[in-house]
């Protein structure tokens, strides 16, 4: 994927309808399956101003991936957590206007934060729906703070919206 993003004018390089078109998930041994919802009419998950199928593929596997194994983590063991994405809009955005050798470059503002859609639904080892809800995942002060192990990865911003995300909905509760 090529992607270049303008941060804070510095260039840096780095990237609930069931019955619409699903790309599938990756048959695996993992406890989190996630779908992707039409992801051909979502917000932005584009690689470049037009934007191709594989790019819009490789950043929607490396996300799933990434879902996946962060929620490893925090999903008891025997229990299985379902994701269907319904949007996906990457920080930053496409400025055509700039000229056409700027196709490939994401300009990442405030006035464009990254927000990913979803539903979900966890079930436990006996099959009972342990928790469920429909969630619409938003960081308007994205650009205020980013993990320091995701400094240089093009979806760091996507990447801390499901960290937070998983983090407040499936932390196990406080003993004290």
């Amino acid at each position: 994927m090529k992607t270049v993003f303008l941060f804070a004018a510095v260039i840096a390089a780095a990237p609930l309808s069931h019955a619409a078109k699903q790309t599938p998930a990756p048959t695996s041994a993992e406890n989190t399956e996630v779908v992707f919802v039409a992801p051909e009419k979502f917000s932005d998950a584009r690689d470049s101003y037009t934007g191709t199928d594989s790019g819009r593929e490789a950043i929607l596997s490396e996300l799933r991936t990434y879902l996946q194994k962060d929620a490893k983590r925090l999903i008891p063991s025997g229990d299985r957590l379902f994701v269907s994405v319904t949007d996906v809009d990457l920080a930053g955005d496409f400025e055509p206007w700039r000229g056409g050798q700027w196709d490939d470059v994401r300009i990442v503002k405030d006035i464009y934060p990254p927000r990913i859609d979803l539903s979900f639904r966890l079930v436990n080892s006996a099959g009972v729906v342990v928790k469920e809800g429909t969630r619409n995942l938003r960081d308007n002060t994205f650009l205020m703070y980013v993990a320091a192990q995701l400094r240089d990865d093009p979806l760091r911003h996507e990447k801390a919206l499901i960290d937070d995300w998983l983090r407040s909905e499936f932390r196990a509760p406080n003993k004290h």
